[in-house]
């Protein structure tokens, strides 16, 4: 089974090291130039995630929540561009941060906070619901594509 198909069935993460071991898997098969967005409340391990996926691609910088800076940008074998809407009071500012401009290929634009971001976000976009279940426990789930 693919990762792509035990995420659509649902992952349960027993803890941080597993949450971040599973976005490695899912970096590690994502194609090039991708959005992804992650969805969950506070503390359900999105940040986790997103360390998990930047190890797969080779990235020695500390990944950091950016939820002041708006996003971060990592390089290793792919480009990370991590991004944190949830300060975003409209959608349509998104587009103001120029995001694009910094997109250098092979890439993977994270969303943590999508709902945030809506206007800019391309209809063709990997959604991952990560969700609390305990202190430790998570589960991780891709969401259907909606450009399908």
């Amino acid at each position: 089974m693919s990762i792509f198909e035990e995420l659509r069935s649902t992952i349960v993460s027993q803890g941080p090291g597993e949450t971040a071991a599973t976005a490695e898997r899912f970096a590690a098969a994502l194609p090039p130039d991708a959005t992804v967005c992650l969805q969950g409340v506070l503390g359900s391990g999105k940040t986790t995630f997103v360390r998990g996926m930047a190890r797969a691609w080779r990235i020695a910088d500390p990944v950091t929540s950016p939820t002041y800076n708006i996003f971060n940008i990592y390089q290793g074998t792919r480009q990370l561009l991590h991004c944190d809407a949830f300060r975003l009071n409209d959608p349509g500012e998104m587009e103001t941060l120029m995001i694009e401009e910094f997109l250098r290929s092979p890439y993977c634009l994270v969303v943590e906070w999508p709902e945030h971001a809506a206007a800019f976000l391309s209809e063709k976009r990997w959604t991952l619901q990560l969700c609390c279940k305990s202190e430790q426990l998570r589960t991780i789930t891709l969401l259907p594509d909606p450009a399908t």
